[in-house]
């Protein structure tokens, strides 16, 4: 039951964090970038918590914005706190991610794969026009 309650907790850390980002953080190095929660791990006694950013435009995007959040994660637990009704908000611990480039790396892959197959199925087909002039 323990277990359970504690992954709500972290899934309603996650949207919050996310709404902060996109509504009170302005710092360019946040705002630039297409920048996403990606996960959040809350510690069994809810203590500690690392949360895991990620960036479109990469790696470094990524690290650049996680040290901005970290900077602001005093503002974030208050707000946090308020807004789940919690006496103690945990630590939080930002650590830059890359599933999204990752992800649009697999994407692009696999769009190529479709192009060079559509490409052999054309090449593959016979050509009907000859065959109505003979």
């Amino acid at each position: 039951m323990d277990n359970l309650k504690n992954r709500r907790l972290a899934e309603d850390i996650k949207r919050e964090i996310s709404t902060l980002i996109m509504t009170e953080i302005k710092d360019p190095r946040v705002r630039s970038g297409f920048i996403s929660v990606v996960r959040v791990d809350l510690s069994g006694d809810n203590s500690h918590c690392g949360v895991y950013i990620s960036s479109i435009d990469g790696i470094d995007a990524a690290k650049k914005a996680a040290k901005v959040l970290e900077g602001a994660s005093w503002i974030m637990k208050k707000a946090i706190a308020d807004k789940l009704h919690m006496k103690k908000c945990p630590e939080l611990k930002f650590i830059a991610d890359d599933s999204i480039e990752h992800s649009v790396e697999i994407d692009r892959l696999i769009d190529s794969i479709s192009a060079k197959r559509a490409e052999q199925s054309d090449a593959d087909e016979p050509d009907n026009e000859n065959e109505d002039e003979l």
